[in-house]
């Protein structure tokens, strides 16, 4: 499919069955969403398929499923297991639950605001303004998001961008100080109507 016609698809679906995703369309996911597409980018790093100030990289993706929480490691186009358990409810909030709860994949988008202002990349003075943070990695976000709504269009699947239970999740991931996060994202097949 062109960009213009996912462009033409894209939506938000709230709907979503809770037939799990194949591996493979997980993986592609993953990599379409944030993963590497070039060795040698900007400051000598790796180079993504969503920009991030000053190639900082400062947004992690933990991706929960049935079994468990991952992250994941784009460098290694792979998940790494960080808790057991099924914890997709808990990237919703307490008012979204009876609406999405069955989504077989929630991305949660965590900042690593370290990462923001130790990047190897250019120090822009602002960086250490926590202002200035937010609105660096509230748009970073929203580009890795803004892939996965063009690969859920290209496939035909459904995508959700929602709020999320910030405080409880953050607990239970065990989050360093410098870690927040921000948001999640429910994707799966759409509900059959």
């Amino acid at each position: 499919m062109s960009v213009f016609a996912a462009l033409q698809k894209r939506k938000t679906t709230r709907e979503i069955s809770a037939t799990p995703l194949p591996l493979q369309l997980l993986s592609n996911l993953l990599w379409a969403a944030y993963g590497v597409n070039r060795k040698i980018g900007p400051f000598g790093i790796a180079g993504r398929t969503a920009a991030s100030a000053s190639n900082s990289q400062e947004i992690d993706l933990y991706v929960a499923l049935s079994e468990g929480v991952y992250v994941y490691d784009a460098v290694n186009n792979l998940l790494v297991p960080t808790m057991a358990g099924d914890f997709r409810v808990d990237a919703l909030t307490p008012g979204q639950r009876g609406i999405d709860a069955k989504a077989p994949v929630q991305l949660i988008y965590v900042v690593d605001v370290h990462r923001l202002t130790h990047t190897a990349g250019f120090q822009e003075p602002g960086l250490q303004d926590p202002e200035v943070q937010k609105s660096y990695y509230f748009v970073d976000t929203g580009l890795i998001a803004g892939n996965v709504y063009l690969f859920a269009a290209a496939q035909g699947l459904a995508a959700w961008f929602h709020n999320c239970d910030k405080t409880g999740l953050a607990q239970q991931l065990g989050l360093r100080a410098e870690q927040r996060v921000l948001f999640a994202q429910s994707i799966g097949y759409p509900e059959k109507e």
